[in-house]
């Protein structure tokens, strides 16, 4: 017998070799009829699962929030099913669970094409009517390979190989289709429901590597309830809109074009953009006792190689050399400096530190820089601005001693928490990433790292949930991770705490009692990329952007010529009164006037006509809004003023 401990304390006695669908029916009926899968000891199981010795079992309903998981994992085998049904020729690979869905990632030499979502989507639904049963079947690592030679699918074939020859593999069977599986499975594809899409066709390579074969890779979303889905599909429709590179286009911002990939042509109304977030983040940080600096941009292979960079991105960093110091390069490699744009500040920063003696009472040493950094993405990878491979980081790093990480590190969240408020972000969750498998110093030194950190967590009274092996390969980090508008999750902030960096380079100081230390590195970041969180704001504020931050906040637009020299009086007094502002004095009507501009997303417009210009009035049109209202040329004055000041 096997004694089965529930939930709620209370415990079972089931013969051995009960599965766990048998358990449930003996609980009660219901259960039975809405579990779809199973806790045991914690471990996700099928209900097929035998229950061989004591164990703690807790069942999943496919309501619970545990279930979505299984829901999407399902859904990714029934895709593939319906996919080898009606393309024969289409050879499955992987099919993960991601967030908010899934993708099958397939070898195809014929494109698919969106009518062949349409036709898979609608075979997915009749499969999932059938309510065909998931079976696990397990195998010997031989007869699994067999059994993929003779159906000539090598990509199965080479996961197989990976797995150790002494371990079985694990199958599973619905119906007509086998896949490869770890599992586990619901009952049955009717457990799916009908709240699942297929969105749209990318392209990929095997295992990631663009040496190897490419692969179609279908995507799809699923949900519990219709309702749920169609959350989710106006949310994507939402998304749509507000993409940072339709709003660029017809915001005049920037550019991206073939002959710079992964760099960004910034038009005067975004690099105006650009500099007033870059002066608001200034002005935050000298205000909170951060020196700025200015590092170079090349720098010899010598000083990436002592810091660990090197082994670490060398792949990703752009190396740059002469014709001439590319042939004594090859001749004496050791001999020749090469270069290579800085991928990130830090060693450069460390060199600042290091010129001149450092003393305790020097310490915190906050310095600054808006690093313009260069990182060589794949093609694939990049995305409007949001994925480049030139930008600049707000970056900076603290230098300080062991007991000085709590109070910066309270010091960091505060000043992040302000600046987030005033850019306009109300929310945002902590990450705690811990020591990587690839990471440079002992175990020791991670542990009073990791110690530090946490305490310092405590200290500043912040909640943070665990990401495990994410951190940066010298130390942990706090990942700060924004909700935007329509409650997309964007990872901006870093707060990294370093004790190799400094022992690498070298850096130190005197303490009270005349010994030499160690400070420890502290690397934050509170916007991250400049180009991203630009990107971000774009799609956070859909082109609505705050006063303060609107390249043109006013644009003054006449509806008769008449109007002319009274419009270009306001122009002037608002420019008097420091508001950036644009006349519109064409010959065409104010209702197209006032369209085109509003798709510029121009905060506010105002309207001059006959009646305005012999009353000194303006009429006030808002970005966003049908309604107009009539001011005063000086109550609009004092009024635009006082909310076009940027934060302190």
């Amino acid at each position: 017998m096997a004694v089965i401990t529930l939930p709620d304390g209370s415990t079972k006695t089931v013969a051995a070799g009960s599965n766990a669908r048998e358990l449930a029916a003996e609980i009660a009926p219901s259960l039975a009829k809405q579990a779809v899968a199973c806790l045991v000891n914690e471990q996700l199981a099928d209900l097929s699962t035998v229950l061989e010795n004591d164990s703690a079992v807790c069942f999943i309903k496919r309501d619970s929030e545990e279930a979505l998981t299984l829901i999407r994992h399902d859904c990714a085998h029934v895709l593939a099913q319906a996919v080898q049904h009606l393309y024969p020729d289409a050879q499955p690979t992987i099919g993960p669970v991601i967030k908010e869905g899934f993708f099958y990632d397939f070898y195809r030499e014929q494109p698919f094409t969106p009518e062949d979502l349409e036709k898979i989507e609608h075979h997915m639904r009749s499969l999932v009517q059938q309510k065909i049963p998931f079976e696990r079947e397990v195998w010997s690592r031989d007869e699994a390979t067999a059994y993929y030679q003779e159906r000539k699918e090598a990509f199965k074939c080479e996961l197989i190989e990976a797995i150790p020859a002494d371990e079985n593999v694990s199958f599973y069977r619905q119906g007509d289709f086998m896949d490869l599986c770890r599992g586990p499975h619901m009952r049955h594809t009717g457990d799916v429901g009908t709240a699942f899409k297929l969105t749209h066709i990318a392209g990929s390579y095997w295992r990631g590597d663009s040496t190897r074969p490419q692969l179609q890779r279908i995507y799809g979303t699923a949900w519990h309830s219709p309702a749920d889905l169609t959350k989710h599909l106006d949310r994507l429709a939402e998304a749509k809109k507000r993409d940072h590179r339709l709003l660029g286009r017809t915001m005049h911002l920037f550019h991206l074009q073939d002959e710079a990939a992964g760099m960004i042509f910034w038009h005067d109304k975004g690099w105006l953009l650009y500099r007033l977030l870059e002066e608001y983040m200034r002005r935050r940080q000298q205000a909170a006792g951060y020196s700025e600096v200015k590092t170079p941009q090349l720098v010899d292979r010598k000083l990436w190689e002592i810091s660990g960079h090197w082994d670490k991105f060398r792949e990703n960093m752009y190396i740059a050399e002469s014709e001439a110091g590319l042939r004594d390069y090859i001749a004496a490699p050791e001999d020749t400096s090469v270069f290579a744009l800085k991928p990130m500040n830090c060693p450069c920063h460390v060199q600042i530190y290091n010129q001149g003696i450092k003393s305790y009472r020097d310490l915190p040493l906050r310095m600054s820089e808006f690093g313009s950094c260069h990182r060589c993405e794949p093609s694939g990878a990049l995305h409007g601005i949001m994925r480049v491979r030139n930008f600049v980081q707000d970056d900076a790093h603290i230098f300080c001693s062991e007991e000085q990480i709590a109070p910066e590190t309270v010091k960091f969240v505060r000043l992040l928490e302000s600046i987030y408020q005033d850019l306009g972000f109300k929310e945002f969750i902590i990450k705690f990433s811990d020591r990587p498998a690839l990471r440079a110093g002992s175990d020791e030194t991670w542990d009073r790292a990791e110690q530090a950190l946490r305490d310092a967590c405590t200290e500043a009274g912040v909640e943070w949930t665990l990401n495990p092996g994410d951190g940066a390969f010298y130390g942990p980090k706090l990942e700060f991770i924004l909700k935007d508008a329509i409650d997309r999750e964007w990872q901006c902030g870093t707060w990294q705490v370093d004790f190799v960096l400094p022992e690498r380079l070298n850096a130190e100081y005197t303490a009270a009692d005349g010994s030499r230390l160690r400070p420890v590195m502290c690397h934050r970041a509170i916007i991250g990329s400049f180009e991203r969180f630009i990107g971000i704001l774009l799609e956070h504020y859909a082109g609505h952007l705050p006063l303060w931050l609107s390249p043109t906040q006013i644009v003054v637009a006449t509806i008769t010529d008449e109007a002319n020299a009274y419009a270009e009086e306001v122009v002037a007094q608002l420019q008097q009164a420091g508001l950036r502002v644009v006349s519109d004095l064409r010959n065409e009507k104010i209702n197209y006037k006032v369209r085109q501009h509003s798709e510029e997303k121009i905060p506010i417009i105002l309207a001059i006509g006959k009646r305005e210009s012999e009353q000194k009035t303006v009429s006030v049109r808002r970005l966003g809004s049908k309604q107009t209202s009539l001011l005063s040329l000086a109550e609009a004055i004092s009024a635009f003023s006082g909310e076009a000041q940027a934060p302190a």
